[in-house]
């Protein structure tokens, strides 16, 4: 069974790759905003508050390999923060 719905790369972004630290053959497209984000300091990112905004401009979490099984083992965190909102 193919799972290539796991791994999307868009090259052609001007943007590609937003973030260093990754190969770039490697680098995760799939999740360009991250699903996360609302999560604040539980995402598990490396993320930074600057102003009292969430900085992930360091975050490789949802661009390196094993990113897409790591994100959708945190959406039910998620969903279930949804519900709060």
């Amino acid at each position: 069974m193919s799972e290539n719905y796991k791994f999307f790369q868009n090259r052609e972004c001007e943007f590609f790759p937003c973030h260093k630290n990754v190969n770039d053959d490697e680098f995760n497209c799939l999740f360009c905003y991250c699903p996360l984000y609302m999560l604040r300091d539980e995402c598990g990112g490396d993320f930074k508050m600057t102003s009292g905004v969430k900085d992930c401009s360091d975050c490789t979490k949802p661009h390196d390999s094993g990113s897409y099984a790591y994100i959708m083992s945190a959406m039910k965190k998620v969903i279930e923060r949804g519900s709060d909102f």
